[in-house]
């Protein structure tokens, strides 16, 4: 790697540690050069599948638009964001192992619903009623009535 002080193009690694998770490398380089010190971080280049819109339309997966549903969903909602780092964690996940390069909006909107579900009932309705574009209460009435068909999700939902 090259030095980013001096521009030498050959670093050595002094110190290589691998994070909690297992998922990132922290290496401490030396630059034979200048003698400086620098740290990098190795990580692998997954890429998650783009998301096509019902127009047709591609974008790139962006965490930062997820959140911001979450967040919309959820105000003055009383849920961590702890508990929505993970929902979105999951969601992540889910979204790798499809091993697909692209997805409709659709599966993504349905797997937020199922995360919000388990989150909060209110979240779970106000999501719903944007996404799936209710037009009267009978709407509001046939979500009411799958939620309480559906019971609390137990340990076991947790970590599926």
């Amino acid at each position: 790697m090259k030095c980013p002080f001096c521009g030498h193009a050959d670093t050595q690694v002094v110190d290589s540690r691998v994070n909690e998770n297992g998922d990132t490398i922290r290496r401490r380089r030396r630059c034979p050069n200048c003698e400086k010190r620098f740290t990098t971080f190795e990580t692998a280049d997954i890429r998650l599948p783009q998301i096509v819109k019902n127009s047709g339309f591609r974008e790139e997966f962006s965490e930062d638009k997820l959140r911001e549903g979450f967040g919309r969903a959820l105000h003055k909602r009383p849920v961590s964001t702890e508990l929505v780092d993970e929902a979105i964690q999951r969601i992540r996940q889910k979204l790798l192992s499809l091993g697909e390069r692209e997805i409709p909006s659709r599966q993504l909107g349905e797997l937020v619903m199922q995360e919000l579900k388990r989150l909060d009932k209110v979240a779970y309705i106000r999501f719903a009623s944007v996404y799936k574009s209710f037009q009267d209460a009978d709407d509001f009435r046939d979500v009411l009535k799958d939620l309480e068909k559906s019971p609390p999700p137990g340990v076991d939902d947790l970590f599926k």
